[in-house]
């Protein structure tokens, strides 16, 4: 039987269940990946060793490893140490794909060995083969450069204009193969700024999406984040996305399960809220229940910031077996 050849776009903890709910509905998955990456294990990887950064790519290896022995191959790639005056902090995937990354001098080639060493049910894809870092410009008219400047202390954050890639770069010829092939383009979850839009901001991605016939769904985040998306609404966030991809999405898929009290507590304390849902009547909705049904609490001397709340990977593969046919 002829696989339905799926692309899932973006970075971090969100492509994790996106990538494991398409493998268990046995599609052809490429998994287009953001490279600017520049805090916690990666962003001190980076600066030693002057790769692209591998902590996304990393997420995605570990969904995408086989079902026989994943578990432990899951388990490598996602430790981290927590002793060890040099690794204490590092995480073990982040050192294996640097590793192979010397190894070749090429990010493509060392995932493509990675593929073949963990036997993945899939394919990995930086969005561009440059390096890069992420450029914040906010309203105000300032600038900064490097993801790790959007989890900053400030009090009163300032709202974000637009991001952009630094230096100009563009679409791996991968990945535009990859869009124009696709029957479905997934977008998101993930951080709007930090993962999705980065992937969606490099040239020649939105030619690419002119081109491909693809049915383009959106993934909804859960939670706003005070330093990115602080008071955005679904709206606001899909707007950015489409402006863009340069044409609309096909289908919106919102969460809708009642996140616990105790847990909209906790992000209340961070200034953190549920994305509200100001669509309305939009025919393209696709409400379902997608909460994972317990709270994810990150491993020792992670100082990334990460999200309590995921989708579950189980109930985002009956959304997509129902839009696959």
């Amino acid at each position: 039987m002829k696989k339905n050849k799926v692309v899932s776009l973006g970075g971090g903890t969100g492509t994790f269940p996106v990538v494991t709910a398409l493998k268990a509905i046995d599609a052809n998955i490429s998994a287009v990946i953001s490279v600017s990456d520049s805090g916690g294990s990666t962003g001190r990887i980076r600066d030693e060793f002057g790769f692209q950064p591998v902590g996304d790519l990393r997420q995605s290896l570990a969904a995408l490893a086989n079902k026989e022995g994943q578990e432990w191959i899951q388990k490598i790639l996602l430790y981290r140490f927590s002793k060890g005056s040099g690794l204490k902090g590092h995480n073990l995937g982040n050192l294996i794909l640097t590793a192979l990354q010397d190894m070749t001098g090429n990010t493509t080639e060392s995932l493509d060995i990675a593929e073949k060493i963990f036997n993945l049910e899939g394919t990995i894809i930086p969005v561009t083969s440059s390096d890069v870092n992420l450029k914040i410009h906010y309203a105000d008219g300032s600038t900064a450069v490097g993801e790790h400047t959007l989890d900053n202390t400030d009090k009163n954050p300032k709202k974000i204009e637009k991001i952009s890639l630094t230096p100009e770069c563009s679409l791996n010829p991968t990945a535009e193969k990859a869009f124009i092939e696709a029957e479905l383009i997934i977008i998101g979850p993930g951080d709007h700024y930090a993962s999705l839009l980065a992937t969606l901001v490099t040239n020649g991605t939105k030619e690419a999406f002119k081109k491909s016939k693809a049915k383009i769904m959106y993934i909804s985040n859960l939670m706003t984040r005070r330093t990115q998306t602080h008071g955005m609404t679904i709206l606001d966030h899909l707007t950015e996305i489409e402006k863009a991809i340069g044409k609309k999405v096909d289908y919106i898929l919102i969460n809708d399960t009642t996140i616990p009290k105790n847990i909209l507590e906790i992000y209340a304390k961070e200034q953190e809220f549920p994305v509200e849902d100001d669509l309305n009547g939009d025919k393209r909705i696709i409400r379902a229940e997608l909460l994972l049904d317990k709270i994810v609490i990150k491993q020792k001397n992670d100082i990334a910031h990460r999200s309590f709340l995921r989708h579950d990977a189980k109930k985002l593969e009956k959304v997509f077996k129902k839009i696959l046919g």
